[in-house]
């Protein structure tokens, strides 16, 4: 594969926004699970909340974590639906919007979008959260291999396909990675690729108006994390939500709820207990060789600048 340039701080169709270089949109992106041109409609309330992640570095925990706080810790709260995933195409979008628009909580709503295919809001508050990329492709490969005919059939089905169907990954786990360290961090099914992705987020993260949260920071101190983000979010929390949050955004918790969510069971085999998997790192050590796993360091060093690679690997900003 021909050598990349790395990202930049500055890129084509940037201004200046909030004391940093936001790059306006200047792209589609568009794959059999997800479309870009689905948030061209969209319109912004200015207090909207946007998730953003490249897949399998927390998302729906941060969902669960951002509609605790915003909604006072209920116990009914579903992120499959209560925070859309605007981008994904099987459902459709004037549905998707009209029931964004029909929300009354403050809104919550989940991407998979690189920046520059992303129209964005100043007023909005954009959480980005970030995992090593071989812990992401140890899941995405769980996620990915985990889908049923059914779900499949609704990516491949769904009028407007774009690229090639979606099928069930045929290789193994070590296989799926070295694909994804070959083919300049892309994996099947996913939007774009790993390392731009992550860049163009951290290259803006001196807007106030977004947070970069890591997987390890989750996994180490939950509540630090939460009550950071709720900080990010102006929201106050008592010490009594605290705990029913903590207790609401355990894995336990989530994968027992989430196994009662009907399109989850029709999606996934093993329903949600395939889709909140285990929410561990390292999964990987006992598969690669230290130098397989160099690979992904030396691809870092490659894409990312030192300080966004850094924060990538460990979480440390």
């Amino acid at each position: 594969m021909a050598a990349r340039k790395k990202s930049k701080t500055k890129r084509a169709g940037a201004t200046r926004h909030t004391g940093v270089t936001w790059p306006r949109k200047t792209r589609e992106v568009q794959n059999p699970v997800s479309d870009s041109t689905r948030w061209n409609d969209f319109r912004y309330r200015p207090d909207d909340i946007v998730i953003v992640t490249w897949g399998k570095t927390g998302t729906t925990w941060t969902q669960q974590i951002v509609g605790q706080i915003v909604c006072g810790a209920p116990d009914d709260l579903w992120p499959v639906f209560d925070s859309p995933w605007l981008d994904m195409r099987i459902f459709p979008i004037d549905e998707v919007l009209g029931g964004l628009e029909a929300q009354t909580h403050r809104r919550f709503i989940k991407t998979h979008l690189p920046i520059d295919a992303l129209v964005c809001s100043p007023s909005a508050k954009y959480i980005y959260v970030a995992r090593d990329a071989r812990d992401v492709v140890w899941s995405a490969y769980n996620h990915h291999a985990g889908f049923t005919q059914e779900a499949l059939d609704a990516f491949n089905h769904t009028p407007g396909l774009v690229g090639p169907p979606l099928g069930l990954p045929t290789m193994s786990v070590r296989e799926y990675y070295l694909y994804f360290l070959e083919h300049g961090g892309t994996l099947p099914g996913f939007l774009t690729d790993f390392w731009d992705h992550v860049q163009g987020w951290w290259d803006v993260r001196a807007a106030p108006n977004v947070l970069l949260v890591h997987f390890n920071g989750l996994k180490t101190d939950l509540a630090h994390e939460v009550r950071r983000i709720a900080r990010f979010l102006d929201v106050d929390i008592s010490d009594r939500q605290m705990a029913t949050i903590l207790e609401h955004c355990s894995f336990d918790y989530m994968r027992t709820a989430f196994s009662k969510v009907d399109l989850l069971q029709k999606f996934f085999t093993g329903g949600g207990e395939t889709f909140i998997h285990k929410g561990t790192n390292g999964r990987w050590r006992d598969v690669l060789s230290a130098a397989e796993s160099a690979r992904c360091d030396e691809q870092a060093a490659r894409y990312l600048t030192p300080e966004c690679a850094h924060w990538l690997k460990t979480g440390e900003l």
